[in-house]
């Protein structure tokens, strides 16, 4: 399979950009990997990039956004940072990635198991990660089903407060960055809010966060 041009990339929708990404992970959780030249792919792209999604993640090593989309060298901005959370360098990166390299979507991708969500649920204070799980604190403090056993050692709170912290990031991107708020409202992109599982590879869409041009008549095909 060959790297995206300039061509390919400015003729996918937001919504058939969600698409090649949810096949991609359908192929990566069945073991059916594209077979890809990569040294192909580095000469493709010597002249320049024309990836069509951002996705951020977490750093987690079990979360590559490449393997686990089965994408190659030029498709993707993987943007990762401890516990997925949203800052104005990674709105930087994401507006650069859009704006000025025709991305066409934008993943907010959160995964189970997060070593930082946990972090944050215990309260964990060491060096800089202090400030960092510390942004991850207005999640804990909307999950309030939980009454008792507010910590990693609940697995079910973890978890909900992992997926709160992923819709949160959807809409602190759009709060907080006008460029990308602005391409997203004019249907040039699209963004939507994610889950990995690690222990099954499949990735679940929330489609809930999905905004993008026809969601309405489009949002099935996250189901």
């Amino acid at each position: 399979m060959r790297t995206h041009n300039k061509e390919s990339q400015s003729s996918l929708t937001p919504l058939a950009a969600i698409e090649i990404l949810s096949e991609g992970n359908k192929r990566f959780t069945n073991n059916l990997k594209i077979n890809r030249n990569l040294l192909q792919q580095v000469n493709d792209t010597r002249d320049g990039q024309w990836p069509f999604a951002v996705v951020l993640s977490c750093i987690d090593s079990r979360t590559s956004a490449e393997l686990i989309f089965d994408q190659g060298l030029g498709d993707i901005f993987s943007v990762r940072i401890a516990g997925n959370i949203v800052n104005e360098d990674i709105l930087g990166s994401m507006e650069f990635a859009c704006k000025v390299a025709g991305s066409r979507i934008i993943i907010v991708l959160g995964h189970t198991k997060c070593g930082a969500v946990k972090g944050a649920c215990d309260h964990v204070e060491m060096g800089n990660l202090t400030t960092l799980l510390s942004k991850l604190q207005p999640s804990i403090d909307a999950e309030t089903s939980t009454k008792e056993n507010r910590n990693s050692s609940n697995s079910e709170f973890v978890e909900n407060v992992a997926q709160i912290n992923v819709r949160k990031a959807v809409q602190d991107i759009l709060e907080r960055s006008s460029v990308l708020s602005e391409m997203i409202e004019n249907g040039e992109i699209g963004i939507v809010g994610a889950m990995y599982n690690v222990e099954t590879g499949d990735v679940v869409f929330y489609d809930d966060t999905l905004i993008a041009k026809d969601t309405k008549a489009e949002a099935s095909m996250l189901a």
